[in-house]
């Protein structure tokens, strides 16, 4: 079994996190990635409530290990703050925004803290404000985050940057890409775009179709779906997701976009009718690994296999 500062602080059997992917991941996903040996995670929405955090925090926690919440420090409430310290999960990230001034109250409620980090700088700043993880995203990452550094360079830079734990993300979605990251240095894997096809999360069935159906090359990373929806991301942090007719329409106008209240109404009504042409699917580069419908459990095992990748080089 593979052994590093993350399986020891928490528990776990694989050195891995299942991203908290907000809107895609709740506490049934978090929940079978923990109970698989991995540390489950869910994100909360800027609209989620303080009674849905704790709902989905007794689904994760069900099975009696350790999972985690993930917060955006841009739009995170006290009432939500709140709900998570009540809830008390193994691990919580706070990223994109002020998270520093989060940190206090849940180091002091027992809870380890990590953020997400898109260049050497943001993580010695991290390191500094006293997180006890530090992941380094690169920018093949679904979701949002910056775009400005790929994985493997921003991981060399942050190993020799910080003294803290650091895990790695983005691009990561088989063995061979955790036993890279761990040969590096890194602590373990955080891993979203592979859960991606796994029934447990929230997506309807024709937007795992499309993740199902979609290559390597079959993403785009902008601002657009946010400007559309009126979001008050911060906007160094773009999201990528897979390209779509809506995205190509509008990218490289997205202050025309701003402005098209008519546009907005379409991708909202999108989104209900499960069109995926124009509604959005988050999803990271590594997407075109994700080739069939598999649990999370299955995709928990099969990240297992990076020990004996690893046992090759050691004698």
């Amino acid at each position: 079994m593979l052994r590093t500062w993350l399986t020891e602080r928490f528990g776990l059997e694989v050195p891995l996190v299942g991203a908290p992917m907000a809107g895609v991941s709740d506490g049934r996903l978090a929940g079978a990635v923990s109970g698989a040996g991995g540390l489950g995670m869910f994100g909360v929405l800027p609209a989620s409530s303080a009674a849905w955090i704790g709902e989905q925090a007794a689904v994760a926690g069900a099975g009696g290990r350790p999972y985690g919440i993930g917060l955006m420090a841009w739009a995170v409430t006290d009432a939500q703050l709140d709900a998570v310290i009540e809830a008390r999960p193994a691990l919580v990230s706070v990223s994109y925004g002020d998270y520093a001034r989060h940190l206090g109250p849940l180091r002091e409620a027992g809870i380890a803290v990590a953020t997400q980090a898109g260049t050497t700088q943001e993580a010695r700043a991290a390191a500094r404000a006293g997180v006890d993880v530090v992941v380094a995203r690169g920018g093949e990452g679904g979701g949002h985050g910056r775009a400005e550094v790929a994985t493997l360079p921003l991981l060399q830079g942050v190993l020799a940057a910080v003294d803290v734990p650091v895990l790695a993300a983005g691009g990561i979605a088989t063995a061979r890409g955790l036993a890279a990251v761990l040969a590096a240095g890194a602590e373990g894997a955080w891993v979203g775009t592979a859960f991606l096809g796994c029934a447990e999360t929230t997506l309807p069935e024709a937007a795992r179709r499309r993740v199902v159906a979609a290559g390597e090359t079959g993403t785009a990373y902008g601002r657009v779906f946010d400007v559309a929806q009126r979001l008050a991301w911060p906007p160094e942090f773009g999201g990528r997701a897979l390209r779509n007719a809506f995205f190509d329409r509008w990218e490289g106008r997205e202050e025309e976009l701003a402005a098209d209240d008519a546009a907005s109404a379409e991708l909202a009504a999108a989104r209900q009718a499960g069109d995926f042409d124009t509604a959005y699917v988050y999803a990271g580069e590594a997407v075109g690994l994700v080739e069939r419908e598999r649990t999370a459990a299955d995709v928990v095992a099969d990240f297992a296999a990076a020990e004996p990748l690893l046992r090759r080089f050691t004698t």
